[in-house]
């Protein structure tokens, strides 16, 4: 959970939103409660509340749950040292 998200591939694997299930790719940027993810050149915005992700981690695949990450990216990183 201190790593980064900025740069790993990512799809959603669970969504309340049934168009969100159907997005993969790289994230290329976050905010405190969205994921923007770039999918074959277009760029959509994911927001992490109600959303399951999964990344894909020096070639292993980690589930996190959206809500569990809703925070500013710094902050994130801060508060689990």
């Amino acid at each position: 959970m201190r790593k980064e998200f900025v740069g790993l591939e990512v799809e959603v694997s669970s969504s309340r939103h049934p168009a969100y299930l159907e997005i993969r790719g790289i994230v290329v940027g976050e905010t405190k409660n969205t994921f923007q993810i770039d999918t074959a050149g277009r760029e959509v915005t994911v927001p992490k509340p109600g959303n399951e992700f999964r990344f894909t981690y020096e070639g292993e695949k980690i589930a996190v749950q959206g809500s569990e990450i809703q925070h500013r990216p710094e902050d994130r990183i801060k508060k689990i040292r």
